[in-house]
């Protein structure tokens, strides 16, 4: 099955984004290790969330956690100090995902868990007893999630946690998340340089909500970016917001879109064309907006130079490769140097004729394309688009809600 997307010639729309995942999914470990827990709200209703709570709920001894590498990454230390034997596995792309860094952590720091089938990936057995803690090395240029997985399950060690950190740390917004949120549950980070302290402490029980998801956001700021009029209001947005893609909005701005803060929310409005000609970023703190930021840039015309790219390689799906192949069927000819690297100079290539974009399990590949309607009359067409539950599972309605035709045709591809 594929979607056949085709756009309105203006975009008006008032929407409620989906909570946000990042946070819900922390705050359930920290939930789990609180003692007498409140209730959460306004938790997300997405795929991974969905994982992550029946893996705590359920009491199943074997856990698959389908494409959610957050769950995966998180769950692993978080049974590792709870009493119980669990085998956690995932979709095939999972079982080619490493893991090793994070489980060599924690067998440092008196976790016993195997691997099952091939060394460094799941699907793993995880033997959960009380962790003795102490110190540990980890390298911070591979996934921000290994270091909040960690962290979070460090105050119920009995020795606490010192984690030294090598290399360039990714993605710090989220560590500024994790840690952000352990503090509002009433535990401290001690943080000098690249090292990381947690004392012994116990988590406190306490009422939580969450924030709508700023990643979820960044779509709309890119159909806002790429239509001539737009009026877009998304509630459950704040200014203060722990969330690291909360950065759209200055990067949006250099891109014609005004933000508005409500009391409840932000009101976006396409206001101008780019102020830049070329645009030079380096996402190594927010590696998930390159896809929208990619798309946004190559349907404006405007060439592009995008670093700190490399944990892209073993995301859902390799984000780089799959950008330079789907946008090249629209005509976009992209490049990669190394791993960092993704740049378009305006280089353009002969378009396929009615092309379909491959989704390849991977959520923000079809909500980050799907925008490209609004500069195709002729629409763009998405397979499998049930992709989407993964984060923000009413996008299509969202869609629809906003004047876009979204009607459901047959795909001739299966290689996704």
């Amino acid at each position: 099955m594929n979607y056949e997307i085709k756009a309105p010639a203006g975009l008006k729309a008032a929407l409620a984004l989906p909570a946000s995942k990042s946070i819900s999914n922390r705050a359930l470990i920290l939930h789990a290790l609180s003692p007498y827990p409140q209730e959460i709200g306004n938790l997300s209703d997405c795929d991974d969330t969905a994982v992550m709570l029946y893996a705590l709920r359920s009491g199943a001894t074997g856990i698959d956690v389908r494409a959610a590498g957050t769950a995966m990454r998180f769950l692993t230390a978080y049974l590792a100090g709870q009493a119980g034997t669990w085998t956690i596995t995932g979709t095939e792309r999972m079982k080619n995902r490493p893991i090793k860094i994070l489980v060599d952590a924690l067998l440092t720091l008196g976790a016993k868990i195997t691997f099952t089938e091939k060394e460094g990936f799941p699907p793993l057995c995880v033997e959960g007893r009380s962790l003795r803690g102490g110190e540990a090395t980890l390298d911070g240029s591979v996934s921000s999630q290994y270091i909040s997985a960690l962290l979070m399950v460090a105050p119920v060690m009995k020795n606490g946690l010192r984690l030294y950190l090598t290399g360039e740390v990714i993605s710090k917004p989220y560590l500024r998340l994790t840690i952000g949120l352990m503090k509002q549950f009433g535990v401290t980070v001690e943080e000098s340089g690249q090292t990381l302290t947690v004392a012994p402490q116990s988590y406190r029980a306490v009422p939580f909500t969450v924030e709508s998801d700023w990643s979820a956001a960044s779509y709309w700021y890119e159909m806002a970016a790429l239509s001539g009029q737009a009026e877009i209001t998304l509630s459950g947005l704040f200014r203060d917001s722990l969330q690291g893609d909360a950065a759209i909005v200055p990067l949006f701005e250099r891109l014609g879109v005004a933000t508005q803060f409500l009391p409840d929310g932000v009101a976006l409005k396409r206001t101008a064309s780019p102020s830049c000609n070329r645009l030079e970023l380096d996402l190594t703190d927010m590696p998930d907006m390159a896809q929208t930021l990619t798309a946004t840039c190559v349907a404006l015309g405007l060439p592009f130079r995008f670093s700190g790219l490399q944990s892209l390689r073993i995301k859902e799906t390799d984000r780089l490769a799959a950008l330079r192949t789907e946008l090249r069927k629209f005509g976009y000819l992209l490049t990669e140097q190394g791993d960092r690297i993704l740049e378009w100079n305006g280089e353009r290539c002969r378009a396929e004729e009615s092309p379909v974009i491959h989704t390849y399990e991977d959520h923000r590949m079809a909500m980050a394309l799907a925008p490209l309607a609004l500069v195709r009359p002729e629409g763009v067409r998405i397979a499998r688009p049930e992709v989407v539950s993964k984060s923000y599972p009413r996008f299509w309605d969202d869609l629809r809600h906003a004047g876009f035709s979204v009607t459901t045709g047959l795909t001739e591809t299966n290689n996704d």
